[in-house]
């Protein structure tokens, strides 16, 4: 394609344009361009003579660049969830702020200060969730040989909130502080439907997401064990309700905690293994929404002196009663009841790594069905701020420790073939339900 020139000298700068001829028109067309120096001129027209030959127009702006490509910068994210937020991170702030700028002018200098704006007015999850379509969206730009790099590849690594300073103890405002405070509450929710109370300690006591305690079914309550199986979600995403794997991508198991049987009972009671737990009034799925708008949830933590309580914020509650509890919380450890997808729990006491005795080196944790595998001795307190949490009282056939009699404050292990595992029983055991053995460790 012929490309002809011309510049034009103006008191601020030049006005350089380009004119072709359209093959499919055959209509003659242009682009101008208002730069500042002679340099910027013959770049432009490089630019111009490169889209000839490569059929990439480099002197697109962000906003229509990213219409061009529709869709495609979404490849591989949940279309559910994930696509949805980092869409409307795209088209509220990105877009407005960067989107009349060329793509090949875009640095990392003009996203660092459109950050700092946003800083100002957004959270952090918002601004991740902004510059994450950015990031993507100029991948495709390197892809198509509009610019050569990517200047966000780097900013998605900004330690965003580092301003905010955390003293001991200053997570725990995320969390209730004990059972009576939880039941409280909850009474309040059942004054609107009983349903909403039940939501509201499903939440709270096995430390799961309100899609979570949507998504459980009758046969995730494991009575043999006392154990509950997080393994699904029911999702309000983009579409509708859609039901998905957790957010942690696999299957966790959460311990029975004393206070939560009797509710548990009551909603597996007659229900089939793969009936859902808990509906609404209507029978329809409860989420955090809905929850927050039938009890009008804000007025109501109010009332209650819990300005700071969110829907999520049973589930940090939850997860910081197991952690006074001894329970391991560490990311990537597999006994873990809680799932790694976020690294910052709000447990004041998170257990410290394992280390090697003689080099002093911390020692990567096993698997359970790893060979040579047994499970710490870690002696876990009686009592907490939340509910109890005791391990398994003589009776259970177990044999008595030497150290301090028939297992005080000993940790029970139930070996079966070549599974092992701890049982965080919260009550006192009258017996073993099996024929395996009990020992102490």
């Amino acid at each position: 394609m012929k490309l002809t020139t011309d510049v034009e000298r103006r008191v601020d700068g030049f006005r350089a344009r380009v004119r072709w001829t359209d093959p499919a028109t055959h209509k003659r067309v242009g682009r101008v361009s208002h730069v500042r120096t002679a340099e910027e001129v013959e770049e432009f027209f490089e630019q111009m003579r490169a889209a000839t030959e490569t059929g990439n127009d480099t002197t697109v702006t962000l906003a229509d660049y990213a219409a061009s490509i529709g869709d495609r910068w979404q490849r591989g994210l949940d279309p559910t969830s994930t696509a949805e937020l980092y869409d409307t991170g795209l088209r509220l702030r990105v877009l407005p702020a960067l989107g009349h700028i060329r793509v090949a002018k875009i640095t990392a200098g003009m996203i660092d200060r459109t950050i700092d704006a946003w800083e100002a007015e957004h959270s952090a999850s918002t601004i991740k969730n902004s510059i994450a379509p950015l990031v993507r969206v100029l991948d495709e730009a390197v892809r198509d040989d509009v610019i050569s790099i990517n200047p966000a590849k780097h900013r998605a690594r900004r330690n965003l909130g580092k301003h905010v300073t955390h003293t001991t103890g200053a997570l725990r405002q995320y969390a209730l502080p004990d059972l009576p405070t939880l039941q409280k509450l909850a009474t309040a929710c059942g004054k609107v439907h009983q349903s909403y109370s039940d939501h509201v300690m499903l939440a709270a006591l096995l430390a799961a997401r309100g899609s979570e305690v949507a998504g459980l079914q009758a046969g995730d309550v494991d009575w043999d064990n006392r154990i509950v199986w997080i393994r699904r979600q029911h999702y309000p995403g983009k579409g509708g309700l859609v039901i998905k794997q957790t957010k942690g991508r696999r299957d966790r198991p959460v311990p029975m905690l004393d206070a939560l049987e009797p509710i548990l009972e009551r909603l597996t009671d007659g229900k089939e293994p793969d009936t859902p737990l808990l509906r609404g009034p209507r029978g329809g799925v409860l989420t955090t929404a809905t929850v927050r708008d039938a009890t009008h949830w804000d007025d109501l933590v109010k009332e209650l002196g819990f300005n700071n309580l969110t829907r999520h914020g049973l589930r940090h509650t939850g997860a910081t009663w197991m952690a006074d509890a001894g329970i391991a919380l560490a990311p990537g450890d597999p006994r873990t009841p809680i799932d790694r997808d976020h690294q910052g729990l709000p447990a004041s006491r998170p257990p410290a790594p394992r280390r090697s005795r003689q080099t002093g080196q911390p020692v990567p944790l096993r698997s359970p069905h790893q060979k040579g595998h047994h499970p710490p001795r870690r002696t876990p307190p009686v009592t907490i701020a939340g509910p109890t949490l005791r391990p398994l009282q003589k009776g259970a056939g177990a044999s008595p420790c030497a150290d301090s009699g028939p297992l005080d404050g000993h940790l029970l292990v139930h070996s079966t073939g070549i599974e092992v595992e701890r049982d965080w029983s919260t009550s006192a055991a009258g017996g073993s339900s099996g024929s395996s053995k009990w020992t102490s460790r």
